[in-house]
């Protein structure tokens, strides 16, 4: 993982080179993505920046990365898990320069057209391929948008694009998101969708059922895939169903290393977790009792509120977002993600994405039936990259922790959302799987964790860390905004109006570092119930008055339901 920097559309050599300067103080914006090191490139059409976070190939694997021609210059931000899958597949010699995971993609470039090719890469990725002799620049992000990628044009009209927008807030006032599984081609102009699964569809998936066992699988090959590293790695753990399940597997491959052909000794044989919270929240008890069933080497930290309300502005400056839900949860990530770098981990596998693919949020118990459930998933999983994604990339990523997420795998996504949402539905009259949410998950791995974690009820990361957290920011927002202040939020935040003073307090910490019409239209807007997208709401009419997005929200289900404020 790292950070990416370019600008393109140049003219001159020597332009490239008055916007050298500019073009490293800009990228240094986001070098705690990347501290190991920095590598440039530029000619006459083109910068790149990279800044480095080294976890494949420390030692020799520095970007930019060039053809052995240095006709062509790929600066990437992420992972290709298929990387040696790909490299036998070559149709067309090419001699690779190192032994980066990510150079494959110059050779893909090579041969194939990016709309076919990028749907042969199984990772997560953003990148800028620059062609010098063609004077054509191809900029690609990963289908779900796990990691973060902006783009825009400054005031010359030069394309620039970067891994965060603090790169480009000062300079482009169209900064924007780069849509995921999109691939812009500046000959052409054109922004091209090259993901699209028959799964978005229900009428695809109506009556299909998966296997028990080709689900579990399909999970344990996906955290295999993403242990790839030559550096020490570890595992978040809540103490939740999903990062437990993540730590389960992991720990059957800790010892191995995935890129030898799990023959040599890992880094650090064996696997360390990790885990925060408020003095007696249900996470860190949770996740204590999971990591003695699982034999990890286990660091639960606690933090105070006052620890957790004193870095709210650094959050909000590195993820750049006002979202409630997202700062309730960036905040002890972000905390926690310190500790582990201290501790001299770069990666970790973490648990985002499963309940969007099994609707594990509270409020689907109250969907309508199996069409609008799966609708809602469909909806849940584009919105990721605004939500889950940022929150867990740029949380970890500010102190330069890699954070992968096994649920959002491509080949998992294909098996796991080709199934027919009525099997994931919970019915509150069984006694089987599908008396709790997620149950077919939870059937899938019987074994894998203690029965007290793996029938554990979802807790939302900002609920699990301690109620005091959520229940102290309201408390401390409601002090900081006037009545006032929040009839008239519409004058003073024209996009987006915040609705709460809760989320009015953390609107105007972001305008202090973000101050922009075009970088407040990055965060989307709406209600939300227990992290439902807006269309969710009309499921229950008691949704409309009780808009919240924390889980507790959710009264008859969750087994501490508070009337949301």
């Amino acid at each position: 993982m790292c950070s990416i920097f370019g600008i393109f559309d140049l003219q001159s050599v020597e332009e490239s080179q008055q916007l050298r300067c500019e073009a490293l103080e800009r990228s240094g914006r986001q070098r705690h993505r990347g501290p190991d090191w920095s590598g440039v490139y530029l000619d006459a059409g083109a910068i790149l920046v990279h800044e480095r976070l080294a976890i494949v190939d420390p030692a020799g694997g520095s970007q930019p990365l060039l053809s052995e021609d240095g006709a062509l210059a790929l600066a990437v931000n992420g992972e290709i898990y298929n990387h040696r899958i790909l490299k036998r597949e070559l149709q067309q010699p090419y001699v690779f320069q190192t032994e980066s995971d990510c150079e494959v993609i110059n050779a893909l470039y090579r041969e194939d057209a990016p709309a076919s090719f990028l749907n042969r890469l199984n990772g997560i990725f953003a990148f800028a391929l620059w062609d010098k002799a063609k004077g054509r620049a191809i900029i690609a992000r990963d289908p779900i948008g796990v990691v973060p990628l902006y783009w825009g044009h400054d005031a010359q009209g030069r394309l620039r694009v970067a891994s965060e927008m603090k790169a480009l807030a000062d300079d482009c006032a169209d900064v924007a998101q780069f849509p995921p599984g999109h691939w812009y081609d500046s000959a052409t102009g054109e922004l091209t969708q090259y993901y699209q699964r028959p799964w978005r569809d229900y009428d695809a998936v109506q009556g299909v059922e998966v296997d028990l066992t080709e689900l579990r699988e399909a999970f344990e090959a996906a955290v295999h895939r993403q242990l790839m590293t030559d550096v020490p790695y570890g595992v978040l753990l809540s103490g939740g169903l999903d990062s437990s399940l993540v730590a389960a597997v992991a720990a059957r491959y800790a010892r191995h290393r995935i890129e030898d052909g799990d023959k040599s000794e890992a880094w650090w044989p064996r696997l360390h977790s990790f885990a925060i919270g408020l003095k007696g929240s249900p996470d860190l008890a949770a996740a204590k009792v999971a990591a003695e069933m699982l034999g990890t080497v286990h660091h639960g930290f606690e933090y105070t509120f006052e620890e957790g309300l004193d870095a709210l502005p650094e959050v909000i400056r590195h993820i750049e977002t006002y979202d409630v839900t997202t700062i309730r949860a960036s905040t002890p990530m972000f905390l926690l993600a310190r500790r582990i770098k201290a501790m001299g981990v770069k990666m970790v596998l973490s648990g985002e994405g499963s309940d969007e693919v099994f609707g594990g949020y509270l409020y689907f118990h109250k969907a309508p039936n199996a069409r609008e459930f799966h609708e809602e998933l469909v909806r849940k999983i584009d919105a990721l990259y605004n939500y889950d994604c940022l929150r867990a990339n740029k949380s970890m990523m500010a102190w330069g922790v890699e954070p992968r997420v096994p649920f959002l795998d491509r080949e998992f996504l294909d098996v796991a959302l080709r199934m027919d949402a009525k099997f994931k539905m919970v019915q509150a009259s069984s006694s089987g799987m599908q008396r709790m949410e997620k149950g077919i998950l939870r059937a899938a791995f019987e074994g894998y964790l203690p029965q007290e974690i793996l029938w554990r009820q979802k807790e939302q990361f900002s609920d699990g860390v301690g109620y005091g957290w959520i229940d102290g920011l309201k408390a401390h927002a409601s002090a900081q905004v006037s009545d006032r202040e929040l009839a008239a939020a519409a004058m003073r935040f024209p996009v987006n109006p915040p609705q709460t003073k809760e989320a009015y307090f953390y609107r105007t910490i972001f305008e202090r570092f973000y101050p922009s019409a075009a970088a407040a239209d990055t965060v989307p807007g709406g209600k939300s119930i227990a992290c439902s997208s807006p269309a969710a709401i009309a499921w229950d009419a008691s949704f409309a008055s009780m808009a919240d997005p924390s889980g507790r929200a959710v009264a008859g289900v969750h087994a501490q339901a508070v009337a949301a404020v």
